[in-house]
């Protein structure tokens, strides 16, 4: 599927190429064009703003909003106010900050974070079988709003170091997709 926004049409005119290949060169050119919106495949979707990759969503991992409040670290109920009056204007992360719910660090920290670790499965997807990001939706904002852009070159260092972990730690693929299985006679 091919779509096209400022940037242009994604659809690559070289023969295809692995997943990661041609997202990494949509998100190149992407970046050397400033673009503004978000970049959608099988596995999620990448924003940028002017360039720089500010938010990554994937079902595959927890997002901010699961990560700060599984632990106690925000109430569910001070997250779903955020969303609720800061999302349509684009700062539901700012105004975290401004009623002192979290700090700056830590708005950064586990927001950098969920955005890794979502951006490491939309350009990386588990199954060959899918497709790298292919459509992308100029101007597109996400709710959160920028919390700290990531430069491309810094995004693509970031996914290629998490692929080598885990290659180091376990290098069978397969076992990255598969479903955990409870055993019997084991402690939770």
């Amino acid at each position: 599927m091919t779509a096209s926004g400022p940037a242009g049409p994604i659809s690559p005119a070289a023969p295809p190429a692995a997943p990661a290949e041609t997202a990494g060169r949509t998100l190149d050119r992407l970046a050397s064009e400033r673009a503004t919106g978000a970049l959608h495949g099988f596995a999620g979707a990448l924003y940028l703003a002017d360039g720089a990759l500010v938010h990554a969503e994937s079902p595959a991992v927890p997002d901010l909003g699961r990560r700060l409040t599984a632990r106690g670290r925000l109430s569910p109920e001070a997250w779903e106010e955020a969303v609720a009056e800061g999302g349509p204007g684009y700062r539901a992360g700012s105004l975290l900050v401004e009623r002192g719910r979290l700090s700056r660090g830590e708005l950064e920290l586990c927001h950098l974070s969920a955005l890794f670790d979502a951006a490491y499965f939309v350009l990386s997807p588990l199954d060959p079988a899918q497709r790298a990001p292919d459509r992308f939706l100029g101007e597109a904002r996400h709710w959160l709003g920028p919390i700290r852009p990531v430069p491309v070159p810094l995004l693509r260092r970031e996914v290629v170091r998490r692929r080598r972990l885990l290659e180091r730690a376990w290098p069978r693929p397969e076992v990255d997709a598969a479903p955990v299985v409870r055993t019997s006679g084991g402690e939770r």
